[in-house]
């Protein structure tokens, strides 16, 4: 290959911020890359000497350099973060795209509800977080119930309540919902709440140590002792809180470490001075890259898309010495990015190390767990698995209710886990009710027909849930395909459904075959085979729910789209609906009182 000549093309470069794209002589995208100065970075990549040996690899199979100018840092910042996800280079460090995190929210109803939240944040509520991980909002939420006893219902069902439920005899609730508290004394719960996710602990201590003694001036007695429950439970908190700065803020600390040829970024996350976790993450290309350039490449790509806190803390230097500028360009406001000063600082980082040690340690263990156990699989059935390649199963399983709502799902497994991107669905339609070896037939040739037109992954092996008929069924739609060649296997329930006395049917007519229960082999394709289970049956669940909320209206007369949504909008679903009052279903614009009595009927 000729080298590439880049003096014509730094010669036409501007000084101006921008995006640049290395591609190679077949057009392949190898590097995407960000620059304040497009002339002096990509200049940078054409000297006689590379900081690393991957960037000289990449540097010899450049064929051509494009550029795009953008009117700032920020801009350049979000471009190159989303031609990373649509591209995935192959030398730039890709991190999974976690596409939310989720947030505690306390609406603006006159009674504020308290729930988890995941998606775009809007003025319509307060938001508090985000949080590493869905536990931890609950953690917090099951913490702000019984300190503050805040309600979590959806508005739905609040406004329809008649008496409390019973998370009001738990102590979890307050009782709004039936007036069972005063709406300043709810006010003040909720004020209480905020400051405490605002990490303003002791502010809290002391407005409830004051209420609680002007309560046992009053001889308020009972009130007092629920000031002196809701002071011991946030003691008990900030107890078992083994991090505490002492003072609210929100940080976050993020970690490169290289431990056993294996790189980990992890993110732990500091909100009002409370420690929520860790999230690690292991980086896709990242061979032979060091873990400053990991760490300079999750800070881009993450702070892109993720609302960016005042201050990061990091355990190195980024690789990016003008990343702090790019973040705060980004996020419109001056963002700190600095290793540990102080001695809770340290503290934070240490521990996000030593948890992303321990994630290095899970990984290597599963995934040794795993090899073993495809390894043990292709041995027993005598599968060829190329050079380079990885293996690859498809598992198909049907789920309905007495024959209706069918679903069938195909989930798949590659390398070392479930290729959850590479999941299906099929709604399966045209077939006598409850007939599944029908609908095994129909999801295989809706499977595998794109095999004939297009270059679809094949894969190494393709399980039925089910016995003989439903190996049968599927043979027969791979012959139509022409593809009876790929290797076919049914797991058969064995006695009393009990797992580890499954049996293997085999497509071509071998003997079946039962493994032993500790069989490496047949651990691996129970967990396939029961991630295919719970693919079907969250996807019959979803089609039967909505299934039945509208079909029961729709065979109301009068109660057309229109109405039938502002009914469930208004009550929640049938359920709301079935137990709401003729009065109440007058209340929903469009339904007549004739018409209320005439659905009240019905459901009844």
């Amino acid at each position: 290959m000729t080298p590439f000549d880049a003096k014509p093309l730094l010669a036409t470069l501007t000084e101006l911020p921008g995006v640049y794209r290395m591609i190679d002589a077949g057009g392949t995208v190898l590097y995407v890359g960000k620059a304040k100065n497009l002339r002096k970075r990509v200049a940078s990549y054409f000297r006689d000497r590379h900081p690393s040996p991957r960037i000289a690899l990449m540097v010899a199979q450049v064929a051509a350099v494009e550029t795009t100018v953008t009117r700032s840092e920020g801009e350049a910042l979000l471009l190159e973060n989303n031609l990373i996800k649509r591209l995935a280079p192959r030398y730039n460090i890709l991190f999974r795209d976690d596409k939310s995190y989720p947030y505690i929210v306390l609406t603006h109803d006159r009674y504020q509800r308290l729930g988890f939240f995941r998606g775009a944040t809007d003025r319509r509520a307060d938001y508090f977080g985000p949080f590493p991980s869905s536990q931890a909002v609950r953690e917090s939420i099951h913490l702000l119930q019984k300190m503050f006893r805040l309600r979590t219902c959806e508005n739905a069902v609040f406004n329809n309540r008649s008496r409390p439920c019973l998370l009001y005899q738990i102590n979890r609730c307050s009782g709004p919902c039936v007036d069972l508290v005063a709406p300043e004394r709810y006010a003040e719960d909720v004020e209480m709440a905020t400051m405490f996710l605002q990490g303003r602990q002791q502010d809290v201590i002391g407005r409830l140590s004051a209420a609680m003694d002007q309560a046992a001036g009053k001889l308020a007695f009972e009130q007092a002792a629920i000031c002196r429950d809701q002071i011991q439970s946030l003691r008990q908190v900030q107890e078992k809180q083994y991090v505490e700065s002492g003072r609210g803020g929100d940080v976050d600390v993020v970690v490169a470490i290289e431990e056993a040829g294996t790189l980990c970024v992890n993110l732990a996350m500091v909100r009002g001075g409370r420690h929520l976790g860790d999230r690690p993450q292991f980086p896709r290309n990242s061979a032979d890259s060091s873990p400053h350039e990991a760490l300079g490449a999750f800070l881009a790509q993450h702070y892109a898309v993720h609302p960016m806190p005042s201050r990061v803390l990091v355990n190195l230097p980024p690789g990016d010495d003008e990343l702090a500028d790019w973040l705060g360009e980004t996020a419109g406001r001056p963002v700190k990015v600095a290793q540990p000063r102080l001695t809770v600082q340290r503290i934070w980082v240490e521990m996000a190390e030593q948890n992303a040690r321990l994630a290095i340690g899970a990984r290597h263990s599963a995934l040794c767990r795993q090899g073993d156990r495809l390894q043990a699989l292709c041995e027993v059935l005598d599968l060829d698995v190329e050079d380079g390649k990885e293996a690859r199963i498809e598992c198909f399983d049907i789920s309905h209710t007495q024959g209706e709502a069918t679903v069938a799902a195909c989930v798949v497994y590659q390398g070392s886990g479930m290729r959850k991107a590479d999941y299906r669905r099929f709604n399966i339609e045209g077939i006598q009710a409850g007939d599944d070896c029908a609908a095994i037939r129909q999801a295989v040739l809706r499977r595998y027909a794109k095999l004939l037109t297009t270059d679809g992954a094949v894969p190494t092996l393709i399980l039925i849930d089910g016995g003989r008929g439903q190996v049968g069924s599927a043979l027969s739609a791979l012959e139509e395909l022409a593809l009876a060649d790929l290797p076919l296997l049914g797991v058969a329930k064995g006695e009393a459904r009990k797992p580890g006395r499954e049996t293997l049917i085999f497509a071509d007519g071998r003997e079946p075959l039962q493994l032993p229960s500790e069989h490496p082999a047949l651990h691996l394709i129970q967990e396939v085979r029961d991630e295919a289970h719970r693919f079907a049956v969250s996807g019959h669940r979803a089609r039967r729910g909505k299934t039945a909320q509208s079909s029961r209206l729709e065979e109301i007369g009068g109660i057309g789209p229109k109405r039938r949504k502002g009914l469930i909008s208004r009550f929640g679903g049938l359920q709301g609906i079935a137990d709401a009052g003729v009065d109440q279903l007058t209340a929903v614009p469009g339904i007549s009182r004739e018409l209320a009595e005439k659905i009240y009927a019905a459901l009844h």
